[in-house]
């Protein structure tokens, strides 16, 4: 069995767009503002439709070839305020931070196109939508107040109280039909406004800022258990050393504090350990090729590491590679059965390779449990990817493949 993913999708908690407020449940979504926001989202796209029309108007009304070129100077000129006002707008149906939007006093070739069509077109069709929306069922609830009632015969009145309550019952519908013409609106106008190459570079270089900062966080937490905690304990069992030679040997005070000792010295390795797990002091001093022989010289399977690099790396690509050496390493160790494993890193141009290979029963599977997610999440974090390659019966390699660029 082979397996190839990357950081799985995690829901919102709460909707973002008016689409996905859509999917949820009709209670919730009825019982929300996004129904609001849609309509208000029409509402907003017809002012500057309607603003142009009405500035046209007069301009049609000339004679000659001279209306056209007009047309366009008009165009031309609400073109920049108009685009401006799109973007405001689309915060009411879509709360992702919009990125990456180009700057200047006049817009790019794609702020160009979507205002220009909304401006000639797409404001007619909020219009029609808005209009269908509200005002059937409006009619429809208000017919009793607004309709005549017959005096002559009850079935007038008994059609009209129908028609109001099956213009409750189109609410529901209008609130649906609203938002999902307003949702695909702003989905449409994200795609123009917001190029999907430059939302990923800026989500690329904000996730990079973030592993930066969680790294440089690791290693003052690394330098304050390694020069404060450990320094203390190492003291503290120097001082229980120098406290029983004044004790008769074999004395209960003596045996009390030998036990203290012993403790001591069992908490100083244990913090040893869990400073070498935040950020192992070999990894920054000699980098990944010492620290990965460090960590195999370690594993309860034995471990060849096999890592040959010209150079040091980013410290994040080097703290993502020494996790996953870690974690694959234990995996190894817990579930995999084998009697030997290897670790090899190579550079392949501008991406380290890494490779944990075992001899064990292999069928690793991520859907059984977090390690190897956890490895994705962690690989995804620089950039990266992870492959499994784990068939029942074995071997099992774990491939992960991290960008170097700085």
């Amino acid at each position: 069995m082979a397996a190839s993913f990357l950081v799985p999708a995690v829901a919102p908690l709460t909707p973002r767009t008016a689409l996905e407020a859509l999917t949820g449940p009709p209670q919730r979504f009825l019982a929300s503002a996004w129904p609001w926001r849609s309509l208000a989202y029409l509402l907003t796209g017809i002012v500057p439709g309607s603003a142009f029309a009405a500035v046209l108007t007069p301009v049609r009304a000339m004679d000659g070839p001279a209306a056209v070129p007009v047309s366009l100077v008009v165009a031309a000129v609400l073109l920049t305020p108009v685009a401006r006002f799109e973007r405001w707008r689309l915060r009411y149906v879509d709360r992702q931070p919009v990125r990456g939007l180009p700057g200047g006093w006049w817009p790019g070739w794609r702020e160009a196109g979507h205002t220009l069509v909304g401006l000639f077109a797409l404001w007619w069709v909020d219009l029609l939508v808005a209009a269908a929306a509200i005002g059937g069922p409006a009619v429809l609830i208000l017919s009793p107040v607004v309709q005549p009632i017959a005096p002559e015969g009850e079935a007038t009145l008994a059609e009209t109280f129908a028609g109001s309550a099956v213009g409750l019952l189109l609410v529901p519908v209008a609130a649906y039909t609203v938002s999902a013409w307003a949702g695909a609106r702003a989905a449409m106008a994200r795609a123009m406004l917001v190029p999907q190459e430059a939302e990923m570079r800026e989500i690329a270089r904000s996730r990079a800022r973030l592993v930066d900062a969680f790294e440089a966080e690791r290693r003052r937490i690394e330098r304050d258990l390694h020069d404060g905690a450990q320094q203390r304990l190492v003291a503290l069992s120097m001082k229980l050393g120098l406290a029983g030679l004044d004790l008769p040997p074999g004395s209960p005070a003596a045996l009390r504090l030998d036990e203290a000792r012993e403790l001591a010295g069992q908490a100083l390795e244990e913090l040893r350990e869990l400073i070498r797990g935040v950020h192992p002091q070999v990894l920054a001093d000699r980098g990944l090729p010492a620290a990965v022989r460090d960590v195999a010289g370690r594993s309860p399977v034995p471990a060849r590491a096999d890592i040959a690099l010209d150079r040091r790396l980013p410290e994040r690509v080097e703290a993502a590679a020494y996790y996953v050496a870690c974690e694959a390493l234990a995996n190894v160790a817990k579930h995999s059965g084998a009697g030997s494993c290897t670790v090899r890193g190579r550079l392949r141009g501008a991406r380290l390779v890494l490779e944990v290979a075992d001899d064990g029963r292999g069928g690793a599977d991520p859907a059984c449990g977090t390690g190897l997610t956890g490895l994705a999440d962690r690989v995804a974090a620089v950039g990266g990817t992870l492959t499994v390659d784990s068939p029942y019966g074995g071997p099992t390699t774990v491939r992960a493949e991290i960008p170097c660029e700085r």
